[in-house]
């Protein structure tokens, strides 16, 4: 008795694919979603010149529907991944090697943990990657790289041989909390005075309105786009998403869309948009045409919260970086990506240098969570 033999198939883009069937295997996370990927598809932010180059992994089950699959790119640069291998591109080629293309299995421009290995049948995560590592082995790609890994999935790369490598984000938890007053009264007291007299000043003349659902409009992504630009100007030299990529997603996905706009005299003069998990809200972008003392963390954080708690969610994820979130109720959380090496003596070097790393972001955690702001029992 012989096993059918598991064809994998590398795609052009999600939007080749069935929705219903590609987000049958998300568990619903908003960034994985067939509306999500193929927004970024078809408005051109991912695709040709912008060094992310749609290549998603497939395996169907013997049913004909698809089984299992990779959101999967092969990159040109290492922009807009959040987990930074500059100094591996730059000893690969001091080397006489090259570092790119690599393939990126990921969220374009989005530092938000999910699941990696979409799986209809567990037993295809094997597979699944072994067909990664070949596109690299025969197409001369240098590396693979799985990012802001679900913590369920970590134990399936290590299982296949993946390097692993760790990192801090800093998160919110909502350990059933009633209301932002209710969060409040879980930190020391000098905390709750502080946040209180950011909240008031950044509140001072401005009006706070969360918008959702078929209440998105046109003239909404419009305002928003002019804050999106001048915060991707200063981040990172220009916008990764184009205008279009929020008509799309404003089209495709309004219901699992929260944007906080801060209003003066009636007009946007800020606004922070996040998107609705089935237990998390994620923070994504910001920008503002007003400079106003504490309006940043106002939208971006302290709404945020308010919003979690309304909507019963466990958490919110407020992006990358920003040791800042730590005195505002956003403690220290270990994400987790994972990595294969193609070249043998490569390979050994970065395991060596991640073992290394591993131990000093492990120690910054533990100093960070010894200085988280709540109340000491």
């Amino acid at each position: 008795m012989t096993s059918t033999p598991i064809e994998a198939r590398v795609l052009n883009g999600v939007g080749e694919l069935p929705a219903a069937e590609w987000d049958a295997l998300t568990g619903g996370n908003p960034f994985l979603s067939h509306a999500f990927l193929t927004a970024l598809e078809d408005s051109g932010s991912v695709g040709p010149g912008t060094g992310w180059t749609p290549a998603p992994i497939a395996i169907n089950g013997a049913d004909g529907q698809l089984a299992a699959a990779l959101p999967a790119y092969l990159k040109g640069h290492s922009q807009g991944e959040y987990v930074f291998d500059h100094a591996w591109a730059d000893a690969w080629h001091r080397a006489g090697g090259s570092y790119y293309p690599k393939l990126q299995i990921a969220v374009p421009f989005t530092p938000a943990t999910g699941p990696r290995l979409l799986l209809g049948d567990p037993a295809l995560a094997t597979p699944l990657l072994r067909a990664a590592e070949q596109l690299c082995e025969a197409n001369g790609l240098s590396s693979a790289h799985a990012t802001f890994i679900a913590p369920e999935q970590v134990p399936l790369f290590e299982a296949a041989g993946w390097l692993l490598r760790s990192d801090i984000q800093f998160h919110w938890e909502n350990r059933g909390y009633a209301s932002f007053e209710d969060f409040l009264g879980a930190l020391s007291s000098r905390k709750r005075k502080d946040i209180r007299k950011e909240r008031a000043a950044a509140q001072a003349g401005v009006e706070i309105r969360h918008v959702t659902g078929a209440d998105l409009s046109e003239a909404h992504w419009d305002a928003f786009w002019h804050f999106y630009q001048d915060t991707g100007a200063r981040k990172w030299g220009r916008p990764y998403l184009t205008r279009e990529a929020f008509s799309l997603l404003g089209q495709r996905m309004a219901d699992r869309i929260l944007l906080i706009l801060a209003l003066v005299d009636g007009q946007p003069v800020a606004g922070a948009l996040n998107f609705i998990g089935p237990d998390a809200l994620y923070g994504r972008y910001w920008g503002a045409v007003v400079d106003k003392p504490f309006l940043h963390f106002e939208l971006c954080y302290y709404q945020a919260i308010d919003a979690a708690i309304r909507l019963g969610l466990d958490r919110v994820e407020a992006g990358a970086q920003g040791g800042h979130k730590l005195a505002r109720g956003y403690e220290p959380v270990e994400t987790r990506s994972a990595h294969y090496i193609v070249h043998p003596g490569f390979r050994e070097a970065v395991a060596d240098f991640l073992d290394r790393e591993r131990r000093g972001v492990a120690a910054d955690r533990l100093f960070l969570a010894e200085r988280a702001p709540f109340r000491k029992v």
